[in-house]
């Protein structure tokens, strides 16, 4: 073990982390800016109190996300400073333009959501929490833009004097074709957890207050959140159908890696359970869909997709000498947690909405624990997606340009990389527990209760009054 692979473990630990808050931050604004919304146009005051309600809840989350956030920028001057001096002109440009637009405009409507109830007008207070919701889809497509150029550059020039890259074309970076299918499918995975939540903890109050007066309430956002889910998933599929057949064109080793698939086929199957040699080099067992891997890397059943070792041996004379193919079981089984994860989400949104029929409350305690479990699935598929598109493009940091081997800080020792490493996770793990504890203690708190409260009594000092969380 050496400062390289601990620099990677790290980044790659508090990014998975990271984007653990994120998809629930982008569709959470979303979801709390339409609640709000139906309750300015309808007046019924149920939708004010979910939108107050899982409001709460977004808030601890975005907290916790901005936190946590931070670090992933600190590390490229930390661990990664080699990469950060190759591509820190065509990189730089997305993620200042993320600092100083995107998350101060989402930031800045946030605390004026926040502190506006009763303040300001409610037309106001409502654009509010939809500027916020903008500047956050804004902040991640523009981070979706950095990422994309490490899996596509484009827009750039290597500097034959200095050996680094240098933006030309900074359309060409944000129009960016894998930016540009990225971006929706990320938004139909945070839709997925957001839509998970708002029916998890709907169906915790249901089955065990179902005489409470919220009862229709919280069967509207049992709904509300099995049909946002449902949409999502099949957002996912699409976009996800497309961002394959991309990924075909741009980096053919990922699609390949994907599958394990060795040798070039035309048409190319899918397999849903491989069992190989421990090397992953021998296929032993397979349980295989004709023609399915020609159609998702092409859109063609009798595509050709090529195999690792066709392309190992055009990379190794292209490149130069080496090891092009990525870790093959990571890619192949993230690739299929990635999508059995995300499907049965939809699945327990799918039965949630069958036992809301006609009226119908839900009362099983299996479904409680489905219900409970619900959010974690999108949520881990999304981390493995993450891993999948990250891990797949390896043993590259910027694909055809710069490996990553030769992007780590060559001043960072071993040791100084343990410190940080351990530092990050000691803290990580403790905000976990404290964003946990929070949210769980305030879901189980349910809908506020809106009665109108007797005003305080301005004679008693500041000091006596009781603490809320309260906005």
């Amino acid at each position: 073990m050496d400062a390289l692979d601990v620099a990677r473990w790290q980044f790659g630990v508090t990014t998975v982390y990271h984007f653990l808050f994120v998809p629930l931050t982008i569709g959470l604004s979303v979801l709390v800016a339409i609640l709000q919304t139906l309750w300015h146009r309808t007046g019924n005051e149920r939708y004010l109190k979910l939108t107050k309600f899982y409001g709460k809840l977004f808030l601890i989350n975005f907290a916790t996300g901005v936190v946590t956030g931070i670090v992933q920028e600190f590390q490229f001057g930390m661990n990664w400073s080699d990469y950060s001096r190759f591509v820190g002109d065509v990189f730089g440009a997305p993620l200042a333009i993320e600092a100083l637009v995107a998350f101060f405009l989402e930031s800045t409507f946030i605390g004026l959501w926040i502190f506006g109830w009763e303040r300001l007008p409610k037309r106001l207070h409502l654009a509010s929490i939809w500027a916020a919701a903008i500047g956050t889809n804004l902040s991640a497509y523009f981070i979706l833009a950095a990422n994309s150029f490490m899996q596509n550059p484009v827009g750039y020039r290597i500097n034959p004097d200095t050996g680094r890259a240098e933006l030309t074309d900074f359309v060409a970076v944000l129009t960016n074709k894998v930016a540009l299918v990225t971006f929706p499918h990320t938004l139909a995975g945070a839709f997925l957890v957001a839509g998970s939540l708002l029916v998890a903890v709907a169906l915790w109050h249901l089955i065990r207050n179902h005489d409470s007066a919220d009862t229709p309430t919280y069967r509207f956002a049992a709904k509300f959140g099995s049909w946002v889910t449902l949409v999502a998933a099949a957002g996912v599929l699409i976009t996800g159908d497309i961002q394959g057949k991309i990924m075909t064109q741009v980096q053919p080793m990922k699609m390949a890696a994907a599958e394990g698939l060795y040798n070039t086929e035309s048409p190319a199957s899918f397999s849903v359970l491989t069992v190989g040699s421990l090397d992953g080099t021998r296929e032993l067992f397979a349980i295989k869909i004709p023609y399915l891997l020609s159609y998702l890397g092409t859109g063609d059943l009798h595509g050709t997709v090529h195999g690792i070792d066709d392309l190992q041996a055009q990379y190794a004379s292209q490149y130069g000498a080496g090891n092009y193919a990525p870790i093959i079981p990571v890619t192949y089984w993230s690739f299929r947690f990635m999508i059995a994860f995300g499907m049965a989400a939809a699945a327990i949104a799918l039965l949630v909405l069958w036992t809301h029929r006609k009226g119908r409350a839900p009362r099983s305690r299996w479904l409680l624990r489905a219900g409970l479990v619900m959010p974690l699935l999108p949520l881990v598929a999304n981390s493995f997606g993450w891993i999948f598109t990250e891990m797949g493009r390896q043993p590259w940091i910027v694909f055809g340009e710069m490996l990553t081997r030769n992007g780590v800080s060559r001043s960072v020792s071993l040791t100084e990389v343990l410190t940080s490493f351990t530092a990050f996770t000691l803290i990580y793990a403790t905000l976990a527990v404290i964003e946990f504890r929070l949210l769980v203690r305030y879901a189980k708190d349910g809908v506020p209760d809106l009665t109108p409260q007797p005003e305080i009594d301005d004679s008693h000092d500041d000091a006596e009054r009781p603490l809320a969380f309260a906005y």
